[in-house]
């Protein structure tokens, strides 16, 4: 997005549309191949599993609803505030998505019922430790 946004007016030149079109298909390939991904990948592994399909349901619509808002938000900020200034703002956007993404727990190695705690009881102990040892 950054790549797009800073020297957005040599873009906009008639000589640079191809570069234009490079960058651009890169910037979807790799908005595509990553943070598309989270929004089906990470709710699958991170809620416990009685209430994943409500959260994952959840997470998809929220995901939608921003996409309705940032295609229309898109339109009123660069009559706003420009095309140059949009994309940065939607860069850094972009930037603290891909922090908050490294803040999520990381499944791996653990199967979903280790993550959620559902083999636990309240107290503590888990199916393992109650096993009986023969003498």
């Amino acid at each position: 997005m950054f790549a797009l946004a800073i020297p957005y007016h040599h873009w906009t030149l008639p000589d640079n549309r191809i570069g234009f079109v490079v960058i651009y298909s890169l910037t979807f390939f790799f908005a595509n191949f990553g943070p598309n991904a989270t929004t089906f990948v990470v709710p699958a592994e991170i809620f416990p599993a009685r209430l994943r399909s409500t959260c994952h349901g959840i997470s998809a619509a929220s995901g939608k609803a921003g996409a309705i808002v940032g295609a229309f938000g898109f339109l009123y900020a660069a009559d706003g505030i420009g095309v140059r200034k949009t994309l940065i703002v939607l860069g850094v956007v972009n930037f603290l998505g891909m922090i908050f993404t490294f803040l999520v727990p990381e499944s791996k190695g653990k199967s979903l019922e280790e993550m959620s705690g559902e083999g636990e009881e309240e107290n503590g102990s888990t199916a393992e430790s109650r096993q009986t040892v023969p003498v």
